[in-house]
């Protein structure tokens, strides 16, 4: 089970979170007001002191392409995750903006709450490295973030009848993580909000011992 985990902020805390078993350490280089945004140097420095203990991966609410080539370009992610609003970049689009981030992975984000989100999986999947499952929050820019979880029964769906791994994301937990996977059976698990420490103003900083619990809790060998 892969294990990926949001937001760092600070190369030593990517370093910490790496050591515990996760396997795709993400950052969030923007300046939208995302939750845990840095900025793109302070997301090249991270990376860099990760190194390839982990997969690097770098979100983007972006829409512009050009926009996102520039952030790929200065940071080197392994793996970038669009997760802008669905209708942002078309499968089409997606496509052109691989032929541009040539050697980075694409992980696209597919909102869970509408009734189209198994359609939306289909379409994304002839052009995305990878799937993921959020929930969208009201008041955040993009998909994911929310910090609630969707109708897992959907998300079985979708990865039952796409043909490229899916990441579940959505509200889990070291509570529900189990549960999640039993149910779903996806080929990995996010978490941002659920293993975050609050410190007030709505800052955070990773909870390390809820990193590990979502990291332990998520390999068991007996789900």
């Amino acid at each position: 089970m892969i294990v990926q985990i949001y937001t760092m902020q600070t190369p030593e805390e990517a370093v910490q979170v790496a050591r515990l078993g996760v396997d795709h350490v993400g950052v969030t280089p923007s300046n939208h007001g995302l939750p845990g945004e840095i900025s793109v140097d302070t997301a090249r420095r991270i990376f860099r002191a990760i190194g390839s203990s982990a997969v690097k991966v770098a979100l983007t609410v972006d829409t512009d392409a050009d926009v996102i080539v520039d952030m790929v370009t200065k940071v080197e992610p392994d793996l970038l995750h669009l997760c802008g609003p669905i209708a942002g970049i078309s499968p089409d689009g997606v496509r052109r903006l691989r032929e541009r981030v040539a050697g980075v992975r694409i992980m696209q984000a597919i909102p869970m709450g509408g009734d189209d989100a198994l359609s939306l999986a289909l379409a994304y999947q002839e052009c995305a490295d990878i799937l993921l499952l959020d929930s969208q929050a009201p008041d955040i820019p993009g998909i994911g973030a929310s910090g609630e979880t969707h109708d897992w029964n959907k998300s079985a769906e979708i990865v039952k009848r796409v043909r490229v791994p899916v990441i579940l994301a959505g509200g889990l937990s070291p509570d529900n993580v189990e549960e999640a996977i039993r149910k779903v059976r996806p080929w990995g698990v996010d978490s941002l909000t659920h293993t975050n420490l609050p410190l007030g103003n709505g800052s955070f900083r990773k909870d390390l011992e809820k990193v590990r619990r979502f990291a332990a809790r998520a390999k068991r060998e007996d789900l």
